[in-house]
């Protein structure tokens, strides 16, 4: 038996999907990006008229997405240090994994789930990074 777990504190998802699933003890969390909460501003994403990205601030991106991830376990009834696998989408690896990598040190100093990095094209909205985790309950 599965549980659907949609949480009350990260932002909406972006389709007919829910934040995560709970399988026996075990959880499985969809893609969470940075977005905010209740608002169309992105944490470290400076869009023009079009919505054509203009500016981006990865650091702030990883905080927003950590702090999204950790809202989703906590309302499904896990925590932080219970992730046990992390993948992670970046759209400019080159570029941001040296800063991404520094913040994700500082984040999983305690805990060290297992973790893959890939590159990506783009994501569904102009983030520059998701995270898709498990962890157990």
């Amino acid at each position: 038996m599965t549980d659907t777990i949609h949480s009350k504190n990260a932002p909406d998802p972006v389709g007919l999907y829910p934040h995560a699933k709970r399988l026996g003890n075990l959880l499985f969390l969809s893609g969470i990006g940075p977005r905010e909460k209740g608002s169309k501003e992105i944490p470290g994403v400076k869009l023009d008229a079009e919505g054509k990205v203009v500016a981006r601030d990865i650091e702030a991106q990883c905080h927003s997405v950590f702090k999204n991830v950790k809202a989703v376990l906590e309302d499904a009834g896990s925590s932080w240090d219970k992730l046990v696998d992390v993948t992670v989408f970046l759209t400019h690896m080159k570029e941001d994994f040296p800063i991404y990598n520094k913040i994700y040190g500082e984040y999983f100093r305690s805990n060290q789930p297992c973790r893959t990095t890939v590159e990506v094209k783009s994501l569904p909205t102009p983030i520059a990074i998701e995270l898709k985790c498990i962890a157990y309950v």
